[in-house]
């Protein structure tokens, strides 16, 4: 199974803010599209990825004052990126080592679509039940 394959079922749709979006308005736009993690655009190129995780990482350590402050400031900018002919094993591979749930697809620095570890797993199970099933029906005509 490929990163392309997800794409395709679970659609391209990626929510973005801008470096100079504040990190409570990152807090609500989360909030409000019930995702994890927003790609940081400037212009049209990835400046970074900003999770729930992060924000919770600001207020710990700026206090309610972070919520002014820009999304920019706690971003994750050393982002990892996914290319649509990956492999779900190879992309979960990854998102294990650097304990990571979101990301971003790239097709020739054009930012294409973004999958979560949940989305990886959903398929993975798909994939072992269908294996499995497989089995069971040949085991049966045996």
């Amino acid at each position: 199974m490929l990163v392309s394959q997800i794409l395709r079922t679970k659609g391209d749709t990626v929510f973005t803010v801008k470096p100079s979006d504040t990190v409570g308005e990152v807090a609500e736009l989360l909030h409000s599209r019930r995702v994890g993690a927003l790609v940081v655009l400037d212009a049209e190129r990835v400046a970074g990825i900003v999770s729930e995780r992060d924000v919770v990482r600001a207020v710990a350590t700026g206090g309610p004052g972070a919520l002014a402050r820009p999304v920019s400031d706690f971003m994750t900018a050393n982002v990892l990126f996914a290319e649509p002919g990956e492999t779900v094993d190879s992309s979960l591979s990854r998102m294990t080592d650097r304990r990571i749930r979101h990301l971003p697809v790239c097709q020739t620095e054009r930012l294409v679509g973004i999958v979560s570890i949940g989305d990886l797993v959903k398929w993975k199970i798909s994939e072992v039940e269908a294996e499995a099933d497989g089995l069971k029906a040949y085991i049966a005509a045996s």
